[in-house]
């Protein structure tokens, strides 16, 4: 997000939002909490000292060997991570390549949000294109076989077309952005496990957030839902591109050291981390540009997410942003307060400052601590 990027005082607090996405661990560390590898590296010296003390002479060529290991592993290191740089760089160059290829959206899935979207929407224009997609119509039947939806607890739903009359219209506004989103989500973060349930949580938090703060201002809830919902689109497709470039080119390299017979550079290569850092530099760099420019491939008509997403990405005022992005941008603000306030990762002036500058007033504060914005409330006739 532009404004809390542009932000001298917001960004650390944003860095440090997207770091506790990737792992806690991570957040930590980059705020200070933990260092680990100092108290290491001070045990290190202190016994390197004790030997030097002893045999000053008979440990000279290990250091000298130590120092060049290091050195080694340094230069494979930096060559490494640039080359996954330089990959990952033209995956996200080629937008159509990462829309179609990378999350594999369907064009089914954004037709359907259309339908949503006007006051003529029926499930019987919705069906056909429900059908299309195996993955929707898995998660609809599940949906309503749940033992608190369904109708009689004798009879299990096995047809889409019979879920979809289940769920209903007003339902599906909430289930079809939340499915879509979850369709998208990496299969796997490792070795960042715990990565997909947090953007996954979040997203939701938003979604519901940006829907109760909607409702209290009398906008379309419906608009506000799946545009906080999409507005993580961008650190979904950041976190699998990046993923999937950096296996990919890990793999192939420690194939090749081993077929080559290369024990020095295998050992290293073994020895490096999935680079958080570099994760974490794609995010901030990408995360809400890639949103904006997936959800504009979707090319929304009557669904008026596309403006509300660009600004997001792009605005550096919140007062010229609309008023669909205003309410995003409070969602996110708040979420984000929320998720680093859990952990204790954020100082009281630091909360006020992030508060602020998404714009949110007391009531809007409120409103949100009052509100259930981790559920999903579905209300089955």
């Amino acid at each position: 997000m532009h404004i809390f990027e542009n932000n001298k005082l917001v960004l650390p607090i944003y860095n440090r939002v997207l770091s506790l996405a990737i792992s806690k661990d991570f957040a930590n560390q980059k705020n200070g909490k933990i260092n680990m590898t100092k108290h290491q590296d001070s045990e290190q010296f202190n016994r390197r000292r004790e030997l030097l003390a002893i045999e000053e002479e008979a440990n000279k060529n290990k250091i000298i060997q130590a120092h060049g290991e290091e050195h080694f592993k340094t230069q494979v290191k930096n060559k490494f991570y640039k080359r996954v740089n330089n990959q990952v760089n033209k995956v996200f160059d080629n937008k159509e390549n990462l829309y179609t290829n990378v999350l594999k959206i369907e064009d089914a899935a954004p037709s359907i949000m259309e339908i949503l979207a006007v006051k003529a929407a029926s499930i019987n224009r919705i069906t056909p294109l429900a059908k299309s997609l195996p993955w929707l119509c898995n998660e609809l039947i599940n949906l309503v076989n749940k033992p608190q939806y369904r109708k009689r607890s004798d009879i299990q739903v096995t047809e889409p077309s019979l879920a979809l009359s289940y769920v209903g219209l007003d339902n599906l506004k909430l289930v079809m952005p939340t499915f879509m989103l979850k369709h998208w989500l990496p299969t796997s973060t490792s070795p960042y496990p715990l990565m997909k349930r947090k953007l996954w949580n979040d997203s939701l938090s938003i979604a519901l957030a940006s829907q109760r703060l909607a409702k209290e201002e009398g906008l379309d809830e419906f608009t506000a839902f799946t545009a906080g919902m999409l507005s993580n689109l961008g650190l979904l497709a950041v976190t699998r591109g990046f993923l999937d470039a950096y296996s990919d080119l890990y793999n192939k390299d420690l194939r090749a050291a081993y077929d080559n017979k290369d024990k020095k550079l295998h050992d290293v290569l073994v020895t490096l981390d999935t680079a958080p850092d570099l994760l974490l530099e794609q995010l901030l760099e990408r995360s809400s540009k890639v949103a904006a420019d997936m959800v504009e491939l979707m090319r929304f008509d009557r669904l008026q997410i596309t403006e509300p997403l660009f600004d997001l990405a792009y605005a550096t005022d919140i007062k010229h942003m609309c008023p669909i992005a205003k309410l995003v941008t409070k969602a996110k603000a708040y979420v984000a307060f929320r998720s680093l306030a859990k952990e204790d990762l954020i100082s009281t002036e630091e909360a006020k400052t992030l508060l602020m500058a998404g714009r949110l007033t007391k009531t809007d504060i409120s409103l949100l601590k009052k509100s259930d914005i981790d559920h999903i409330k579905l209300i089955f006739n």
